[in-house]
């Protein structure tokens, strides 16, 4: 979240950011609570402090035997009472309606950012490798899964419904050996990784700030406060929510492998053949938490950024990277870059990775703060990538990387994490 002082001396920004970012912001409701809760708060103080000083003349005039003076404080005293009981419950109103209002300001963004509105306006900034030619007609990934008895959609809707699936044999070993492959390089770049909760707390997902807005994206389970998360970052950020940390020696660099889970709501009809757009899936992410430093932070990016290109560039799979517009970007990012590999079922490029600079925003929210050169305490600020998810990459990985023989060529980089093969073939 932003400083609520900073919002207050910055509205058009703030305004500018909403209306960008498609959202709705109550900007007036928000300052006004804001205004009627630090009035009412300075009222309670006021009256508390001048009810301990009653309290201590009471106290007085009892040791004097002044009894009839003591009474009529006394009364007045349990009349202040009722006073503070009846401003405090309504303080306690405002400052509820405040922490509401406050999650639905959204971060602003890079001055950078293209302007647009939906991912037609992103703009590419990077092209890697020509798109796959072929000298056979190509097969798409289902075929190609059901060719190679890899892949099985039908029964994985028969057992869970829509958007699910089993991969099987070196299905599973492709889907498995790319998140090592990713864990072994970040492992190699100094990242801590790590097995995370896939149950949270519904403050885990506030604090990442991927609610309230991302509710309807996500599972809950019933009754207990948890909801099954989409990617590790919150668990990752939240690792030291409301810790100080120390980034004396430099930016902690988080990492983890684990299952996420999507609800899709409101995608009926996108996407809907294949692997691209599935309830469950796995995601390596990575996680930077870096000093308040604008120029520190934009390194970050382009390392995070970095790590995932190197990744598509040791699958030897044709990307591009575009600048995401505003339009385009989650409400807490404030830079965003997606990756996009060719897949040639689609004859086009289709999202994998992406890389956002948060600044504090994430910090704010989670609490997560370090101490200055001078010993003040600041806001951290976050950075997150997707190193790889699967299955969405094995999409590229088997369409691009077919052979006329109906086989599947393994980059070399995954073999050891293959058994050696350099082929997927019929059985």
């Amino acid at each position: 979240m932003l400083d609520i002082k900073w919002i207050r001396n910055n509205q058009d920004q703030v305004r500018e950011a909403a209306v960008q970012k498609g959202m709705d912001c109550p900007l007036e409701e928000l300052l006004d609570v804001e205004e009627k809760k630090r009035q009412l708060q300075h009222r309670i103080d006021l009256l508390r402090a001048e009810r301990n000083r009653a309290t201590a003349r009471i106290a007085s005039y009892m040791a004097e035997k002044n009894r009839s003076e003591a009474d009529a404080l006394k009364e007045q005293v349990r009349s202040w009472n009722v006073s503070l009981a009846a401003d405090e419950e309504e303080l306690a109103n405002y400052e509820q309606r405040f922490k509401e209002l406050m999650l639905t300001v959204p971060n602003l963004f890079s001055p950078d950012t293209p302007e647009g509105a939906t991912d037609q306006d992103n703009v590419v900034v990077k092209i890697v490798r020509e798109p796959a030619t072929f000298t056979f007609e190509p097969r798409d990934h289902l075929q190609i899964g059901e060719d190679l008895d890899i892949l099985d959609i039908p029964r994985g809707v028969k057992v869970a419904g829509t958007r699910n699936y089993y991969l099987k044999g070196m299905g599973l070993y492709l889907h498995r050996a790319v998140q090592q492959l990713a864990i072994d390089l970040l492992t190699d770049r100094g990242f801590t990784v790590m097995d995370v909760p896939l149950m949270v707390r519904e403050e885990t997902l506030v604090n990442a700030a991927f609610f309230p807005a991302g509710k309807d994206q996500t599972y809950e389970l019933q009754d207990e406060n948890k909801w099954l998360v989409g990617t590790s970052e919150g668990p990752l950020v939240s690792y030291y929510a409301n810790e100080i940390v120390d980034l004396s020696e430099g930016p902690i660099q988080l990492a983890a492998v684990s299952n996420c889970f999507r609800k899709e709501a409101g995608s009926a009809g996108r996407d809907v053949r294949g692997l691209y757009r599935v309830h469950q899936f796995a995601k390596v992410e990575q996680v930077i938490v870096c000093k308040n430093d604008p120029e520190m932070a934009d390194l970050m990016m382009e390392q995070i950024t970095r790590n995932a290109e190197d990744i598509l560039d040791l699958l030897e799979l044709p990307y591009r990277i575009v600048a995401v517009c505003a339009g385009d970007m989650g409400a807490k990012n404030y830079k965003q870059y997606d990756i996009e590999t060719w897949m040639p079922s689609r004859g086009a490029y289709g999202e994998t990775h992406s890389s956002s600079s948060l600044l504090d925003f994430q910090a704010r929210r989670s609490g997560l703060r370090y101490r200055d050169q001078n010993g003040e305490l600041r806001f951290c600020y976050t950075l997150n990538n997707t190193a790889v998810a699967t299955p969405r990459i094995l999409i590229p990985l088997l369409e691009n990387h077919q052979q006329d023989d109906g086989s599947i060529y393994i980059p070399t980089a995954l073999r050891p994490y293959m058994r050696g093969l350099a082929a997927i073939t019929a059985k």
